[in-house]
């Protein structure tokens, strides 16, 4: 791989302003690419891009992934400012935890909005262009709760096996037309959504902050968090060329939590 091996490839990033999202949009404009951040909150976005460059990023905020007209509205602003998407991210997420009986139906169908339906409408978006090109990545930001179970968290982890079973079949319906379509799985990742899953523990459990955050990252056989870095290496290699033959993948960042029985 060379040392800018998306030179001047377009990115765009959903959930782009916090934690993995702005981890792989770093990543990809330091790889040479433009990117798009993209996600509902503006303050985050332009510190973001004040920090990576104006000259190499693009922020669209109000960029809700269950809204169709606004996921529209985004890709058309994406396209003006950097021309056709080249590689897709689909990062945008959501884990709020609750026992399953304690579960309404507004939070699962959020969950599912979210992490689900918002990965189909940002992709469905964007593709005619990569086929139209016949070239083109997505990835897709899973998680390791896609392809194995947690308690309390049973909307989250619902979504992101769907996620991989679409990441599956776009993978096959795309094969021919020089489209990639990959997911990576982190394991437990230091970021803000991990913050929150540890005031969730501290707040039920009342153990303090440091065992809360032990406890979660003892899942890694490592003994230690994911770095959003890690995360963003792996999506920045399924984006290069380098990749090419890859497609239809669960890439799992965590540790050795997940292998293959």
């Amino acid at each position: 791989m060379t040392d800018q091996p998306l030179q001047d490839q377009h990115v765009l990033v959903t959930g782009a302003g916090t934690g993995i999202g702005a981890a792989i949009a770093e990543a990809c404009v330091g790889a040479g690419a433009r990117v798009t951040l993209a996600g509902r909150r503006r303050d985050p976005l332009l510190t973001l891009q004040r920090s990576l460059g104006e000259d190499r990023t693009h922020a669209t905020a109000d960029f809700d992934v269950t809204d169709e007209a606004k996921v529209r509205a985004g890709v058309v602003a994406a396209r003006n400012a950097f021309g056709p998407i080249d590689i897709l991210v689909n990062n945008a997420g959501e884990a709020p935890s609750a026992p399953f009986t304690k579960t309404d139906l507004k939070t699962w169908n959020n969950v599912l909005a979210v992490n689900l339906t918002g990965t189909f409408l940002v992709t469905r978006e964007v593709v005619p262009d990569m086929i139209a090109r016949r070239s083109g990545r997505v990835v897709n930001v899973a998680s390791t709760a896609g392809l194995i179970g947690y308690a309390y968290v049973s909307a989250y982890v619902s979504a992101k096996h769907a996620v991989i079973g679409l990441t599956r079949s776009l993978a096959l319906e795309f094969a021919r037309v020089g489209i990639t379509v990959n997911a990576v799985c982190p394991g437990y990742t230091d970021t803000p959504m991990f913050e929150r899953a540890v005031d969730n523990i501290v707040a039920k459990t009342k153990r303090d902050r440091d065992e809360a955050r032990a406890a979660l990252a003892a899942s890694n056989p490592q003994g230690r968090l994911v770095t959003p870095l890690e995360v963003a290496q792996a999506v920045l290699w399924l984006a290069s060329a380098a990749a090419g033959s890859i497609t239809g993948q669960a890439i799992v960042v965590a540790g050795g939590e997940v292998m293959a029985g």
